[in-house]
């Protein structure tokens, strides 16, 4: 219900007397005494009613339900006051409710009554007023999905393991508070602060970015002060450019399951507000978002590298689990709209070898533009969203999980290869050649796989698994075929060499999640010890080459014996890498898949169920 403003009683003019003489001294005196007792009978009553507002909304003031039928486009003609029987009848309803609302009340413990009042102030305090609107949102009841906490590991070295991930995710977040509160990022060599053209001038990536991690690691004194930075600080109200796709993933999507794992108001409102922000990036002639946008003009335009002004596939492709939930929390399904409509520009297409999708697309004319695929950098997450999408409605989007199995198909077929040594990987394709070339990015790819498997056609579940296990293990052999046990960013099956990085500029490691990601989800799945084998020697090597005395840092070459540093803590290590280290040694009960799944930034978003998302889906259709 739309919060009623009280505007102050304005009597009519006044109208000139028929005549100074027409009442008598005494006459007038008696009806002023009738006119005042009327008047203190009146008011009397509607002032010392409980909640009293309801009353004086319904009769002086516009109505809640004319409100309403105005906001939803209801004729509100019969609400008028030339219908005094139903504007009188509402008078009655609203007294008699006062009225069974003033003896429950009395009827209550008076502890319960100081929890009342304690809950309308944290409301108020959160931008909520209640049985009205904050911000324009709709009131929801806040239910907590199962297994924000889960419980602690039964085994002692699992136990000790992931305390040294907890201890390892304090000391990123006390050097950050320390050296670079309020800015984007950590610089832990010089200690200072560090902003990305990504985010133009946004602040607080890492803030939001990190919320989720510190709540999940129980950490709460530390996701209280990020809370109350988020209030008093984070502001979308600026003239600056903007990358749509990192903003949505990191901010839009860490508000999210900030709301969802704390019931905290502030981060719903935040959330829709961003979410309105990057809206105008969707005014194309496709419907195809611009990459960049300026959050003050709303004009949108694409990177200049882009194949002659396109979008680029993981970064139209990977708004969609956010924007469902938009919708959710908005109540507005224009969220839902945008991302819809962009399968619907897909569908229209025809793809290239067999169902492959290029990874760049015009929006102004909405064609393909350069025949380049990769299930790494600029196409991962697409890939991802249309499984994660199909999973998030509760396995109502028959939709996207055609897409998704479709295109696994056809990189199946396509791209991924073997190598002599026995290595499978997933390589690239460029207008028809192929690049035996896997990006680290690619290695998500094990974990979305094994994620899906269990939906796959054709009794094909156990060779999902399979497929998902042998990539697993090669991304894995990129790590350990360093000197510092870290993995390149891109390396290589050509020239005699198996995955290995070969050229100086893809021998980096920027503290990147995606190995770590797939031994989660291959744990999860198999509990083959294996994987977590696996991830505590990328502990030991996180421990080793990029803990500096100001937090953690990314290197220049993996395969150097002394790490040279980048000096810079990525927002996504505390929201991803060390997120995904923590539930790698935690219980399966601890955000279980039945009832999370996670954004392509690690943020976890609770399954939307069936009955919200076909109606969301007629909404949008």
């Amino acid at each position: 219900m739309p919060v009623t403003t009280l505007l102050p009683f304005t009597a009519p003019p006044n109208r000139k007397s028929a005549s100074p003489t027409s009442f008598r001294l005494t006459e007038k005196f008696i009806l002023l005494l009738v006119f005042s007792a009327f008047i203190t009978l009146c008011f009397g009553a509607i002032f010392f009613l409980p909640d009293s507002s309801k009353l004086l909304s319904g009769v002086f003031f516009r109505s809640a339900s004319v409100e309403t039928a105005t906001r939803t486009g209801i004729d509100s003609g019969s609400i008028g006051t030339g219908n005094a029987d139903k504007m009188l009848a509402k008078i009655r309803k609203d007294h008699e409710d006062a009225l069974i609302e003033a003896k429950d009340t009395l009827q209550k413990h008076p502890e319960d009554i100081k929890k009342d009042i304690k809950n309308d102030k944290d409301q108020v305090a959160q931008g909520v007023v209640k049985g009205g609107k904050g911000d324009g949102l709709p009131i929801i009841e806040y239910v907590r999905p199962p297994g924000v906490i889960g419980r602690e590991p039964s085994d002692p070295d699992t136990k000790e393991k992931r305390a040294k991930i907890k201890e390892m995710m304090q000391f990123s977040w006390d050097n950050y508070k320390r050296y670079a509160w309020g800015f984007n990022e950590l610089r832990p060599v010089s200690k200072q602060g560090h902003s990305s053209n990504l985010f133009g001038g946004l602040k607080g990536a890492t803030i939001v970015d990190a919320l989720d991690t510190l709540y999940i690691m129980e950490m709460y004194d530390e996701f209280e002060a990020a809370t109350e930075w988020v209030v008093k600080n984070l502001d979308f109200n600026m003239n600056t450019e903007i990358s749509v796709f990192e903003v949505n993933i990191r901010f839009v999507g860490g508000l999210l399951s900030a709301y969802y794992l704390s019931g905290k108001e502030v981060f719903r409102q935040k959330a829709v507000e961003l979410g309105e922000k990057l809206l105008p990036a969707f005014k194309t002639p496709t419907g195809i978002p611009w990459a960049l946008l300026n959050m003050k003009s709303g004009i949108g335009r694409n990177w200049p590298w882009a194949s002659g002004g396109s979008s680029i596939l993981a970064e139209y492709g990977t708004l969609h689990l956010e924007f469902m939930h938009l919708s959710k929390l908005s109540g507005n399904p224009v969220f839902a709209e945008k991302v819809m409509n962009i399968r619907k520009v897909l569908n229209r297409l025809d793809k290239p070898s067999g169902g492959l999708y290029p990874n760049y697309l015009n929006p102004n004319s909405g064609q393909w533009g350069q025949h380049h695929v990769s299930v790494g950098g600029l196409g991962d997450s697409f890939y991802e969203y249309l499984l994660k999408a199909w999973i998030m409605s509760d396995k109502s989007d028959e939709e996207g999980k055609k897409l998704y199995y479709d295109a696994l198909q056809a990189i199946e077929k396509n791209l991924i290869r073997k190598s002599s040594g026995g290595l499978t990987y997933i390589a690239e394709w460029k207008g028809g050649l192929l690049e035996h070339k896997m990006g680290h990015l690619t290695c998500f790819a094990g974990g979305m796989i094994a994620l899906g498997a269990d939906g796959a056609p054709d009794q094909q579940t156990g060779h999902h698994m399979e497929l998902a296990a042998e990539i697993t293990r090669t991304c894995h052999e990129s790590y350990a075929r360093t000197n510092l046990k870290l993995g390149p960013e891109a390396f290589r099956f050509d020239g005699g060499v198996e995955a290995i990085a070969t050229r100086q500029n893809e021998k980096y490691f920027i503290l990147r999640p995606e190995v770590i990601e797939t031994y989660m989800y291959m744990w999860r799945f198999t509990h083959d010890p294996k994987y977590r084998q696996w991830g505590w020697e990328a502990v030991q090597a996180l421990e080793q080459h990029c803990r500096v005395e100001g937090g953690y840092s990314g290197v220049r070459d993996v395969y150097a014996s002394n790490p040279n540093y980048d000096d810079v803590q990525q927002s996504f290590y505390l929201a991803e890498t060390l997120k995904y280290l923590y539930l790698l040694f935690s219980e399966d009960d601890h955000l279980p898949f039945e009832h999370w799944v996670f954004n392509t930034e690690a943020h976890p978003l609770p399954i939307i169920k069936k009955d919200f998302s076909s109606n969301q889906a007629n909404e949008v259709e």
